[in-house]
């Protein structure tokens, strides 16, 4: 079983829009969950599930937010399994190229882990989308 997924898209956005939209608890909000969030070392933060969304709360600490990464551990409610997020940004000729790992998913022991990976990516799919439908309202409202 692969321990990590990652994900990458080019978002024909600035760097500076989609790092606003991954690191600003209200934009977190909007096109993800809602958040309590600041992309500060060491910060502990919540991610608050709604039950439309059929998914749970996630807590976890911020690890690094240099310019351009965003690192965060990831707990599922009522589990005691850690997993890492990791967010990374670069300027392309086209806009933004995002890189996302989410790594430790062996962490979660036998059929769990299977559960969880799959999940987890299709989650992280459906995250790209979202991410890319709020950038364009953030382009345009600005």
């Amino acid at each position: 079983m692969k321990d990590s997924i990652s994900k990458e898209v080019t978002f024909n956005h600035p760097i500076d829009t989609i790092w606003k939209a991954i690191t600003q608890a209200e934009e977190i909000s909007t096109w993800f969950i809602q958040a309590d969030f600041k992309a500060e070392p060491g910060y502990q933060y919540t991610f608050v599930a709604s039950e439309e969304n059929n998914c749970t709360n996630i807590t976890g600490e911020v690890k690094a937010a240099n310019p351009y990464t965003l690192v965060y551990t990831w707990i599922v409610e009522n589990t005691d399994v850690e997993t890492t997020v990791t967010w990374q940004l670069e300027t392309t000729e086209n806009g933004t190229l995002l890189r996302l790992e989410h790594s430790g998913i062996s962490n979660y022991s036998g059929d769990t882990a299977l559960t969880m990976f799959t999940s987890y990516s299709n989650g992280w799919d459906k995250c790209m989308v979202a991410l890319e439908e709020h950038a364009q309202k953030m382009v345009h409202a600005g």
